[in-house]
């Protein structure tokens, strides 16, 4: 995956901004129940950028922690002014997942995997993609 640096993005309102500083790590669609409640949908597309080149420019984002499948914690970043979901970071992996409709430009993002296809809805259209019925080993 090529493409120029910075990425970046924010809320609707402009109230929180950030950027990275380095592509991504990789790109994919997350079908597990959190994304599908987190973003009001039936997936998540996701660009993961490594957490070192990952900073909020300007404002504060709020958070909400999950549960997921490691047991260990997932934050969930959203702005506490509009509400919309930024970008998640998995305390066990080393990225920060930017949530691609939080992006200045979307059209960068090109789906590499689909995972929690398990849980994906049948309204659904997957990509074709490698598919993984729940997360893959990291």
């Amino acid at each position: 995956m090529t493409m120029t640096t910075p990425i970046t993005g924010g809320c609707v309102c402009g109230a929180v901004r950030y950027e990275s500083s380095a592509p991504p790590m990789f790109s994919g669609i997350c079908c597990c129940r959190n994304c599908q409640r987190m973003t009001g949908t039936g997936q998540n597309p996701v660009l993961a950028v490594p957490n070192g080149a990952f900073r909020i420019t300007q404002g504060e984002p709020r958070y909400h922690e999950v549960t997921g499948d490691s047991g260990k914690p997932v934050r969930h970043a959203f702005c506490g002014d509009c509400g919309a979901p930024l970008f998640g970071q998995p305390t066990v992996a080393p990225f920060t997942g930017i949530k691609v409709g939080s992006l200045d430009d979307p059209s960068i993002f090109n789906p590499g995997t689909v995972v929690y296809t398990e849980l994906a809805h049948s309204w659904v259209a997957l990509p074709d993609v490698p598919k993984f019925p729940k997360m893959p080993p990291m």
